[in-house]
């Protein structure tokens, strides 16, 4: 399957680097499938969709899942899945502009989001990209064993969720079997690339905010140890939703 890299939407910060929403646009036999979302038109025409994040990110106008997948010479229309590492608005937001697809996610996250709301979930998740009527397949369980040590939920050929729990109570990483190996996107399971990529210099404000946001903290170190384990795997591309560097296109 071939792999396509695309900036579904980019913020600034006042206090950091700006940061991206990278998702991957996979060629799949059941249709094209997006991995993760980023950002919606609907969220940049009313940015109070987005919450009061909104004041601290400050996404910028004109860069969508939607407008990328267009920019990269496809038709939306053709998107017939969405596969989400969790359920925050800028995993999320940009599904909404493809209604005709399929959202994948954990059943873990999907019941944190939705039904079993706790604490801080209560203002992480938009009921604006959960409340209206999205065809939805909610992956139970753990999956099966796959590898160094780390089990998968295969939603669709070649695509799998790898649970990595700590961002969210249901984050995932997910996996794509593309035409060059292995491709992790790590979603939020990791901020800073530096942590699985050493040849990366560390940037503070983004393991900051990483600790900010965090809904299990006992996970971070886990993951990324995990995701440090995958990258030095010569079969594997470790990605991440945010810093850019770590942005193959």
């Amino acid at each position: 399957m071939r792999v396509h890299h695309l900036v579904a939407g980019r913020m600034s910060p006042p206090l950091g680097p700006a940061v991206i929403c990278h998702v991957l646009l996979v060629e799949h036999p059941e249709g094209l499938t997006l991995v993760d979302s980023g950002l919606g038109r609907a969220d940049l025409a009313d940015p109070k969709r987005l919450g009061p994040a909104r004041h601290l990110l400050r996404p910028q106008q004109g860069v969508t899942a939607i407008d990328a997948v267009e920019a990269a010479g496809f038709d939306a229309a053709d998107v017939a899945h969405v596969v989400l590492t969790h359920l925050d608005f800028d995993h999320v937001g940009g599904a909404l502009d493809f209604p005709q697809a399929t959202w994948h996610t954990t059943a873990a996250e999907w019941s944190a989001a939705t039904t079993d709301i706790k604490g801080i979930e209560k203002s992480r998740y938009r009921q604006a990209h959960l409340g209206g009527s999205p065809v939805v397949q909610a992956h139970p369980g753990e999956g099966d064993p796959w590898r160094h040590g780390l089990s998968a939920i295969e939603v669709l050929d070649g695509i799998s969720l790898v649970p990595m729990i700590g961002h969210t109570r249901g984050h995932a990483a997910v996996t794509v079997e593309g035409e060059s190996g292995l491709v992790v996107h790590a979603g939020d399971a990791v901020f800073d690339a530096s942590h699985y990529d050493p040849t990366l210099a560390k940037i503070g404000i983004l393991r900051a905010f990483e600790k900010t946001v965090v809904r299990i903290p006992k996970r971070l170190k886990g993951n990324h140890a995990a995701l440090a384990t995958l990258h030095a795997d010569p079969d594997v591309t470790v990605v991440n939703a945010h810093d850019e560097r770590a942005y193959p296109g």
